[in-house]
């Protein structure tokens, strides 16, 4: 064991190994609750997908383990599960089936793009303010949904908050100064303790629903409903059908991008401070093909992660932020990753129990990841106004119009107004560009379907 993952090499041994991916278990473990709850409301069969969740989640970060020999954890997304759900599915008016497709493909276009230098393209072509203000965007449209499960906002005419009559918004006011208290005290698995505890105050409540069998193997059968649900005739087959290839393109962009992103700036944000990437395995990234450094191999787990979480029945797989924590305990190596696919393992008999969990113990946790992706925030130079202008529209179209995909549009459009106006079209780069280009095709198609 030591000698394929090098644990002693890297400075770390077993026993730390082992307590650092107990650490990032518990300070994940929440996707297990959450991931279910914001794809149902797409129609999907909530304990199918607490089973793809676990699935997804074990079998991504196993390959990150074996592949990349990293300490991080990979599953579903939160955010990529918002866009999934609410804008993919509600606005754009997509089956899940079809959602599942994209989220297929995207995938396979992240593999793509990993092993070409197209990735490097790419991932030059997005200005850092557009990354960070994207980042925070999708943290406050996370609250957002937050605050809609957890009761706490109302709407109507004018969207106020709730006379806190109903046991609901109380619930969730309770799970959320729960969990609030316990981070800033610095416990270890606060979110997932906060779930729990706000599950099991709503029992006496009358908000909490206790099943009839918590240990209930037969309820692994869901996932027959979710797992490989996109080859049908409702699903990869029906998503270019009535003239919707513009939208499936842009879609399908904008899971790549957010993806892309996401993964890559967490393993800069924690793998350099640790010594996990150095700046030879970033240099090794920009300029080669294939897969040569060990930020290279990582990308490419996480990518592949995607395409097998699709098949399971899930939306985009990314790697976790939380890994952090199990980094913090002195994690170096892929071992850390296969305990923690053995801990989600460990808990897949469960799923009547974690089922009972409602909305509104599950919505204080999305409040809190609001809470933690608003840090980008800070780095976004709000002072100088040709950067303030595509961040502000970025994230308040993102928000306000409950679509994370008309944000990065909003985003990309403002930004080449400013650098033509400011005369300095020549520093758009040509991807970005075209990307706008579509953005603006897009809805002038939409514009002329409404006349």
């Amino acid at each position: 064991m030591d000698k394929f993952f090098a644990i002693n090499k890297s400075g770390s041994n077993i026993r730390t190994e082992v307590l650092a991916g107990i650490t990032t278990f518990f300070t994940m473990a929440y996707i297990m609750f959450v991931n279910p709850d914001i794809l149902s409301a797409a129609g999907m069969d909530k304990g199918g997908v607490f089973v793809a969740t676990i699935l997804a989640t074990a079998v991504g970060t196993l390959v990150m383990g074996f592949i990349a020999n990293v300490p991080y954890a990979v599953a579903p997304g939160m955010g990529l599960n918002a866009f999934f759900t609410f804008t993919v599915c509600g606005a754009l008016g997509f089956h899940w089936r079809e959602a599942l497709a994209m989220v297929f493909i995207c995938g396979i276009v992240n593999v793509i793009i990993t092993v070409t230098r197209l990735r490097k393209a790419i991932i030059k072509s997005i200005p850092k303010s557009l990354q960070l203000s994207i980042g925070g965007g999708i943290g406050l449209f996370i609250a957002y949904i937050g605050f809609m499960n957890a009761g706490l906002i109302k709407l109507g005419v004018v969207p106020e908050l709730t006379h806190f009559n109903e046991k609901g918004p109380i619930l969730s006011l309770i799970g959320l100064f729960i969990i609030v208290i316990l981070m800033l005290l610095k416990v270890r698995g606060a979110m997932i303790i906060g779930i729990i505890s706000a599950t099991l105050i709503g029992i006496p409540m009358g908000v909490t629903s206790v099943p009839e069998k918590l240990f209930d193997m037969s309820a692994l059968s869901g996932i027959n409903d979710v797992a490989f649900a996109f080859f049908g005739d409702i699903g990869i087959k029906s998503l270019f059908n009535d003239g919707r290839g513009m939208i499936v393109l842009i879609t399908i962009f904008a899971f790549s991008l957010t993806d892309t992103f996401d993964t890559i700036g967490t393993f800069i944000g924690t793998g350099r401070k640790s010594g996990i990437f150095d700046a030879n395995d970033e240099r090794a990234m920009n300029e080669s093909n294939g897969l040569k450094s060990k930020m290279d191999k990582a990308l490419f787990a996480d990518s592949t992660a995607t395409s097998i979480g699709a098949l399971f029945g899930t939306s985009n797989t990314t790697t976790y932020i939380e890994s952090a924590a199990g980094i913090s305990e002195g994690g170096r190596t892929g071992f850390t990753s296969v305990v923690v696919t053995a801990l989600f393992i460990m808990c897949l008999p469960l799923v009547g129990l974690f089922g009972m969990a409602p909305a509104q113990a599950t919505a204080p946790a999305l409040i809190i990841v609001g809470i933690m992706m608003a840090e980008s925030f800070a780095d976004i130079r709000w002072k100088e106004f040709d950067e303030a202008i595509p961040a502000f529209f970025t994230v308040a179209v993102m928000a306000l119009s409950y679509n994370i995909s008309y944000g990065i549009a909003a985003g990309f459009v403002f930004f080449c107004i400013v650098k033509i106006c400011n005369r300095k079209i020549k520093d758009v780069h040509p991807i970005l560009l075209g990307a706008t280009l579509v953005f603006v095709l897009y809805f002038i198609l939409m514009a002329i379907n409404q006349i």
